[in-house]
């Protein structure tokens, strides 16, 4: 029980996760659909798959009793901090008094709710969760700062009523450690005192009548630190798949575990861009269009390479917050960055990046998915443009999340 972070860590290891845990669509079903099916029928396969991944919803609701740390929460998930402009209000009294949505800067689909605190004298559980339109989150957080209380677990035994998952996390973990470290300063242990709390907490709820509950120690201030990696995984691998990729890209990149992942579930969509960006030729237009086909075309490289920027949390914006929190200049952090990728992304950057693209491999790569979709031998431009579209798509990927992973580094003031 008090080791209850290595079993998580144990149930999650990282080669675990791969782009198939992400993926929606195919190569085997790609190659499916064209033994009844033409080009262009699978072409538009890709692009509703993209279009439908583009419209996903992700709806976290967070609740606690007041000041147990909930808006402190939403701001830290969303990669803010409490006095920026667009953060969750924070106080010891309690702020929300309906529902409150806070989307996340990046990914306007996702939307952290802000409920009303619960615990109060005439607290009921369903009334509760009828009020907040419990149906349409996805999940729950309950947070406390201190022990779990009888309005906890009514609230947890009701949403697993109505079908729906929630966690169990335990704020303010850096102020317990932090006063126990002032007490005993000789015999001082922080893995001892984590487990201490975490028994504490797991006990306190199976005596109000919680079956084998998990409870994840957090941080609100620094996420990278305690539980927040096994809370994330949890999530992950609890959500539908079409929604796993949505929460990953959300996710503030602060681990490298994190950054891993991410690279992976970008990397999914790879040989399908370059599939469709080899194929729209192939699909009859009329001639007057042509330049506006080839300029759609390396838009959809734009797109796709600003997503690879975004997700990895490399921007000014981020660097900056990451700079405050790791007392590192911006300088510091940038100077470890190496992708061309922190210029303006535009169609020019990606036509040059196109056309530099190295010539060897290029053939044997072409020649592996000929293997694998016969179909890329169909295509107009030829199977060596989409290996250029692909390899060019990878090296960028790479390039960012090495770049990431140096940031990340270079903050933990860990050699690189």
């Amino acid at each position: 029980m008090a080791r209850q972070a290595d079993n998580l860590l144990q149930n999650f290891q990282m080669d675990e996760f791969t782009e198939e845990d992400y993926d929606i669509i195919t190569v085997d079903e790609i190659k499916e659909t064209l033994t009844h099916e033409d080009l262009p029928s699978v072409v538009s396969k890709i692009k509703d798959y993209f279009e439908q991944q583009d419209r996903v919803e992700l709806n976290i609701a967070v609740t606690g009793e007041s000041g147990s740390g909930k808006s402190t929460f939403i701001n830290a998930f969303r990669g803010m901090g409490d006095e920026e402009e667009g953060s969750a209000e924070t106080g010891v009294v309690e702020t929300t008094k309906f529902p409150t949505p806070h989307l996340h800067p990046k990914y306007p689909n996702v939307k952290l709710w802000d409920l009303p605190g619960i615990g109060t004298p005439n607290f009921k559980a369903n009334h509760y969760l009828k009020q907040v339109e419990f149906q349409r989150y996805d999940f729950f957080i309950i947070i406390a700062s201190d022990r779990f209380r009888e309005c906890h677990a009514t609230l947890a035994a009701e949403i697993v009523k109505m079908d729906k998952k929630f966690y169990f996390i335990r704020s303010k973990i850096d102020s317990n450690i932090s006063a126990e470290k002032r007490k005993k300063k000789k015999i001082f242990d922080e893995q001892n005192i984590l487990d201490a709390i975490r028994k504490d907490c797991i006990e306190g709820l199976e005596k109000i009548g919680v079956d084998s509950p998990v409870v994840f120690l957090i941080s609100c201030f620094d996420l990278a630190l305690y539980d927040f990696n096994y809370l994330e995984m949890t999530m992950e691998t609890e959500l539908p798949q079409h929604k796993r990729h949505m929460l990953m890209l959300a996710l503030p990149n602060i681990s490298l575990e994190i950054n891993e992942r991410k690279k992976k579930a970008l990397q999914k969509n790879i040989w399908k861009l370059a599939l469709m960006s080899g194929a729209v030729a192939a699909v009859p237009i009329p001639i007057a269009n042509a330049a506006f086909s080839v300029i759609v075309d390396v838009m959809i490289l734009v797109v796709e390479l600003k997503k690879y920027y975004n997700a990895f949390s490399v921007d000014p914006a981020s660097l900056q917050r990451l700079a405050d929190r790791s007392e590192r200049s911006v300088d510091e952090l940038k100077a470890v960055m190496k992708s061309p990728l922190h210029a303006e992304i535009n169609k020019d950057l990606v036509i040059k990046l196109l056309a530099g693209c190295a010539v060897g491999g290029l053939e044997a790569a072409a020649e592996f998915w000929l293997g694998l979709i016969p179909v890329v031998g169909s295509l107009v431009a030829g199977p060596l443009s989409f290996a250029t579209v692909y390899f060019t798509l990878k090296s960028c990927l790479n390039g960012l999340a090495e770049d990431a992973r140096n940031v990340l580094m270079a903050a933990l003031e860990t050699p690189v």
